[in-house]
């Protein structure tokens, strides 16, 4: 059996899905693509990836790329995920809620002053009640929206003081050995 591949960029979303890699502890191949040069846009990628995009993974015979897809996919494949229908669709939809909702949210400056308080002011109130997204433990849901969360301070320098709870879980989070071990470095 062929070993993973994971495809990424220097700073790129590659680090959410190697994160998860890490906390699974499943062997991997991290091939860091030379994003500069152009090597993403070349059809030996493009094979891969249509977009051209990072990340991406090939898994044997299997390509998927989107980060929120294959954070899915692995949290599926490694039996990381709840039996039930109900429980996998709340995972999924703070995946979704991550990558389509949080980041641009967050990351796009022209809206980024009117959504901060809107975003980040539930998210407080469920991380006053609750050490993680879904309860007392940790999941893939965790690594999805937690990503973004500690892009915040490596990336914008945004005052979080009005959401202490946020700031507590990204210190949490950030703490684990897995994070320190592919994001620890940035910033």
């Amino acid at each position: 059996m062929a070993m993973l591949k994971l495809y990424g960029g220097a700073r790129s979303r590659a680090s959410i899905v190697q994160w998860y890699l890490e906390e699974l502890g499943e062997p991997y191949e991290f091939i860091l693509l030379d994003m500069q040069a152009g090597v993403h846009q070349q059809p030996e990628f493009l094979a891969i990836n249509p977009m051209g995009k990072v990340p991406a993974i090939v898994d044997g015979d299997f390509k998927l790329w989107e980060s929120g897809a294959i954070l899915f996919y692995l949290a599926q494949k490694y039996g990381k995920m709840p039996q039930s229908l109900e429980k996998q669709a709340e995972i999924f939809q703070w995946i979704l809620f991550g990558n389509a909702t949080l980041g641009p949210g967050i990351f796009v400056e022209a809206s980024r002053e009117r959504e901060t308080p809107k975003l980040l002011t539930p998210l407080n109130e469920i991380l006053e009640k609750q050490s993680f997204l879904l309860g007392n433990e940790f999941s893939v849901a965790d690594v999805a929206v937690g990503s973004i969360l500690a892009y915040i301070p490596m990336m914008l320098k945004l005052d979080l003081s009005e959401y202490p709870a946020v700031v507590d879980y990204i210190k949490r989070l950030s703490e684990r050995p897995a994070f320190q071990k592919v994001m620890g470095g940035r910033g």
